[in-house]
């Protein structure tokens, strides 16, 4: 991590320096759409209510704001695939520029 360049997907982030980080990106998405989702991956009852609790309370967006500087945070909402889409582009664009700057 100390060199630079990584890329880390994790569903927490109070537990990370934030000198490691150029760029924080939290994705969102409707309750409903989430609650589907969860059950074609047959999550069990209380994982399902652990998922759905923090999406409805924002739970790892306000983590993320209380850790880290606004300006590198980047909320994302990914409900369908032309968000998906989107939030790769998004982000591509992120690592681009950052490339760039670095």
């Amino acid at each position: 991590m100390k060199e630079g360049g990584n890329i880390l997907d994790y569903h927490s982030c109070d537990m990370f320096p934030e000198r490691w980080f150029d760029a924080i990106f939290v994705l969102r998405t409707d309750n409903t759409i989430l609650y589907d989702r969860l059950i074609k991956r047959n999550y069990n009852q209380q994982k399902l209510s652990n998922n759905i609790q923090c999406e409805i309370f924002q739970t790892i967006l306000e983590e993320a704001r209380e850790s880290y500087q606004d300006n590198i945070i980047h909320e994302l909402i990914s409900n369908v695939p032309e968000d998906m889409e989107r939030n790769v582009d998004i982000i591509t664009q992120c690592i681009e520029e950052w490339c760039i700057n670095k």
